[in-house]
């Protein structure tokens, strides 16, 4: 379907970017037209700045940001010290925003594919010849279903816009994670019935268990969690100095931080959960608030601390070390996440782990697990991330053959699911929105790049939120960079460009807005009526801009004041993990592992990212394994030896990294690295691990099983040296499960 200019500009001119200046408090007295001309005249340079809120959308939870902005280009970015997230606090992930937004590498305008699929070889195009395109395949779709959208998770009002669109074309959409949530938001859902993951009262709590929950690095929300986690320490608060225990079968920064890191065996978190119930019920049984303890001990029984510890590793005493620590602390709190939910038995052992905190009655509590309530107002199309078939599972059913047409933003699923390339050979087009190269857009027929989100608008609705309603705003702070190349060139906003496919295939959203601003705006004047919150005006357009200049709005009033969850079903039979590999061929189990950095590979084209240290390794740019120090004397292997890590399903090479806290059974990889396409930072640099994972699901939620792994390793018999910042590990005395046991001065620890 051919687009005619005057239609194009129908679409997409006119529009105008406002800025709203941040301040603590009250209602702006300005907007802002930012503008950055490449050649300033010297007249116009004022040398004054201007500092605007907005979202950082680089983590599972994005976090408030104030940018710097002088002269039209953004400089420095710091923490929002209003947004109920992070309170001021910021990270790398924030700080790179500037780098991903100048990036040398950024697609300046939509492409088309010249050459084979995958061969790199495009041709510039205009949006109006891009988009006739797309609605033309639209349009000779042989079935509807043929049209699959496959986005990032959305937790905003883009989800209105999306839910709009594929109800109207009878699509197909599918929220893709690399790393997915699905178990954790099923044990949510199963143990506490909530749909929203509840927030955790660290700040508050005098004893944490985590099981295998790195909360002050990458799981769910760091920077939440670790603004907790420094009240949780705090020596004046009233607890008093709060005690942290890891449980977990690799070293992160929350183990490193720990008064205790005890090692499990892979796969039998839940079982030891359950093991710890039953000391609890059966020596502190009137200490618990629970009325069916016989029902729950005929379940139990079968997990008392001598029948398990085979499994677990774990002594009898360890357990009910355990089991004491919870139950004397008067607000003691568990958590679960990463790899332990990421087993054949993934979400059994995340249901075992967070009974925990039914049996020890702190939901609600101080120091305990705090329901979020629903958003405020209507929230049309709204998606929240409730418990849904696995996205892995979703992915699988594209193999069906149906595919036509793919649709990509925001996710790249060659990248990070093992054989989702054999997907794409019967697909006749494939669109990418990514404004950066990656391995998925690599494979596209079309690119069209959007704005990076310094020059967009947004929202968000953090999930876990703080425990009130919170909605994020994010505003566009500079005009955006390629913006001087045209109207019809230059990179465009991915929900106005789905409005304008819509409106080109003259179907109507029904979103009353003419672009996604407007569905903003339509949201705050909902918001305004409520006349309560954060914000308060005199008419819809302060309450506007007060929502911007603040970085959202929030209403610490309203919270949930019912924590009953009725009647739960109870303890059930667990089932063994499965490990997919013979173990006399692969005799280690693989745990793979995020870094707060490079995320789950997102991060992998961001420079400052790249040059992060990992805290424990302090290893930067590749991709490096971990191994026992004993077991790589055993092997022959040192520091700096390319190793080959071999699966049942491929095998990949890193930098061995002998380490002298990981149990001779078990070898960790970060994730991130191994980009086949991608930009200058991030191509064929270091190996995905995930290419080598089984592609096992779990059986009861159909998620990936990405910790199901049994390897090999092997010396090339090559070596290199390490870029990292620490020198070699000294030789520690350690015992059968690589725990440090001496320092070289003798010293116990």
């Amino acid at each position: 379907m051919k687009i005619s200019r005057r239609r194009f500009l129908k679409l997409f001119g006119g529009s105008v970017t406002a800025a709203a200046i941040f301040q603590a408090c009250g209602i702006p007295e300005k907007e802002l037209i930012v503008e950055a001309p490449l050649e300033m005249p010297e007249d116009m340079v004022s040398g004054t700045d201007n500092w605007y809120a907005t979202l950082s959308p680089g983590e599972s939870v994005s976090s408030g940001i104030v940018v710097r902005v002088m002269e039209g280009r953004a400089k420095k970015i710091e923490g929002n010290p209003d947004y109920p997230i992070n309170q001021g606090k910021h990270n790398v992930v924030a700080e790179s925003g500037l780098q991903g937004l100048y990036h040398p590498d950024r697609i300046s305008s939509p492409r088309i594919r010249r050459g084979d699929r995958g061969e790199g070889k495009w041709e510039e195009i205009s949006w109006t010849d891009a988009l006739s395109r797309i609605s033309e395949s639209i349009t000779n779709l042989k079935k509807s279903s043929g049209l699959v959208l496959i986005t990032d998770p959305l937790t905003s009002q883009l989800s209105l816009v999306i839910n709009q669109f594929v109800s109207k074309f009878k699509a197909k959409h599918i929220q893709y994670e690399v790393i997915e949530d699905t178990n954790l938001r099923w044990a949510v859902k199963n143990v506490f019935k909530q749909d929203r993951i509840p927030d955790f009262d660290i700040d508050n709590s005098d004893y944490v268990l985590s099981f295998g929950a790195d909360f002050l690095n990458t799981w769910k929300s760091p920077l939440r969690y670790s603004r907790g986690y420094s009240n949780f320490r705090e020596q004046s608060i009233g607890h008093g100095r709060g005690t942290l225990v890891y449980v977990g079968s690799h070293l992160s920064l929350t183990g490193a931080n720990a008064d205790k890191w005890i090692y499990v065996n892979p796969g039998s978190e839940g079982i030891l959960a359950y093991s710890i119930s039953y000391v609890l019920l059966d020596k502190y049984a009137s200490e618990l608030n629970i009325s069916d303890k016989k029902d729950w001990l005929k379940v139990l029984s079968q997990y008392s601390p001598s029948k398990v510890k085979e499994f677990t590793g774990l002594s009898e005493s360890q357990v009910e070390e355990l089991a004491h620590g919870l139950a004397k602390h008067k607000n003691p709190l568990v958590l679960g996440g990463g790899t332990v939910g990421a087993y054949t038995n993934g979400m059994q052992n995340l249901e075992a782990i967070y009974t925990l905190n039914v049996l020890l009655g702190n939901l609600g509590k101080k120091g305990g697990v705090v329901f979020n309530p629903i958003p405020p107002i209507a929230m049309d199309g709204f998606s929240d991330l409730s418990p849904d078939l696995a996205n892995s599972s979703r992915i699988d059913e594209l193999k069906s053959g149906d595919l036509e047409i793919l649709l990509l933003r925001g996710a790249n699923p060659i990248y990070g699911t093992p054989g989702f390339k054999s997907v794409l050979s019967k697909t006749s087009l494939i669109v990418s929105f990514s404004g950066i190269m990656d391995d998925s857009a690599m494979m596209a027929d079309i690119i069209l790049p959007e704005n990076h989100y310094l020059e967009e608008w947004g929202s968000d609705i953090p999930n876990p939120g703080p425990g009130y309603p919170t909605i994020g705003f994010q505003q566009p702070v500079v005009r955006p960079v390629f913006e001087k190349r045209g109207i019809h060139l230059g990179t465009k906003s991915f929900p106005d460009v789905m409005m304008a496919l819509a409106e080109i295939q003259n179907i109507d959203l029904e979103l009353n807005a003419s672009n996604y601003e407007n569905v903003l705006r339509n949201m705050t004047d909902e918001l305004f009526k409520l006349n309560r919150g954060s914000i308060k005006a005199k008419n819809p357009r302060d309450f506007w801009n007060g929502v911007l200049q603040r970085g959202g709005w929030w209403d610490v009033d309203d919270k949930v004041s019912n924590h009953k969850i009725g009647s739960i079903n109870g303890p059930r039979e667990l089932t063994p993990a499965k490990f997919l590999g013979d173990k006399n061929i692969y005799p280690f189990h693989l745990v793979p592992f995020e870094l707060g950095s490079l995320t789950d590979g997102r991060g992998a084209n961001l420079p400052w990212l790249q040059a992060t240290p990992d805290p424990i390794t302090t290893v930067t740019w590749s991709t490096w394994v971990e191994i026992n120090l004993n077991k790589a004397k055993e092997l022959g292997i040192k520091e700096g030896d390319i190793v080959k890590i071999t699966s049942e399903y491929g095998e990949i090479e890193a930098f061995a990294y002998p380490h002298p806290a990981i149990s001779p059974d078990v070898l960790a990889i970060p994730i991130g690295q191994g980009h086949e396409s991608g930009d200058r930072y991030s191509s064929d640099r270091g190996s995905n691990v995930l290419s080598i994972l089984a592609t096992d699901k779990d059986k009861d939620s159909g998620a990936w099983a990405w910790a199901s792994t049994r390897v090999s390793i092997s010396s090339t018999g090559n070596n290199l040296p390490l870029s990292k910042f620490e020198n070699t590990a000294p030789d520690l005395s350690v015992d059968a499960h690589g725990h440090i046991i001496k320092t070289t001065s003798g010293e116990s620890k």
